[in-house]
């Protein structure tokens, strides 16, 4: 008699379902998607978050940007894309080339008071705490922020994205997108928006 141990029999593909019953139980709403994330997607730049009665040391960051597309077609285009993978780098690359390098300055803080020297070459900080910052303006990115955190500057990215490609995007049927920036390792956040068909 041939023992149990050593049976070669191929175990049963049929796990308690018919052999159909999976399938069809994961074909609703089908969903694709594309994530660009690359390694020269970063930047390295200088910051200090500011608000009402606090301020961080001047400090810096080794920035990453990563970002997801969804399509409401349920399918690949004509082409076999969701979307151009070559459209997204193009813009992310330039976006982070024009932050690397500088101090992140929010011009909307409600509690930095920011001008600029009387020749116009150096930008000044005031802040709360009688702190003051005076940056060349050629190494400051002067952004339309009101801190100069992740959440901030992930949709900061995703702004300048809509601005630049949305008709494109609206032409490829994406749905949803949502950009991730990272100032550290596990330190990231992520800002994500829908268009308005599919928010109804």
């Amino acid at each position: 008699m041939a023992s149990s141990t050593n049976d070669t029999s191929s175990p049963p593909t049929n796990m308690g379902r018919s052999a159909t019953s999976t399938a069809s139980f994961f074909q609703h709403d089908p969903t694709y998607s594309v994530r660009v994330m690359k390694d020269d997607f970063k930047f390295n730049a200088a910051h200090f978050v500011a608000y009402k009665g606090f301020r961080e040391r001047l400090h810096g960051h080794n920035y990453l940007v990563g970002i997801e597309l969804w399509s409401n077609l349920g399918r690949p285009g004509e082409d076999g894309y969701v979307l151009d993978f070559g459209v997204i780098k193009k813009l992310l690359r330039s976006q982070c080339k024009a932050l690397h390098e500088h101090f992140l300055c929010p011009c909307n803080s409600d509690v930095l008071d920011i001008s600029y020297s009387e020749d116009g070459q150096n930008l000044q900080i005031r802040c709360e705490d009688k702190a003051f910052f005076s940056f060349p303006r050629g190494d400051c990115a002067e952004l339309p922020l009101a801190h100069s955190t992740v959440e901030e500057l992930a949709k900061m990215f995703s702004d300048n994205l809509l601005e630049q490609v949305e008709p494109v995007l609206v032409e490829k049927h994406i749905q949803r997108i949502e950009v991730t920036v990272t100032e550290a390792p596990g330190q990231s956040a992520c800002y994500s928006c829908s268009a308005a068909a599919a928010s109804r």
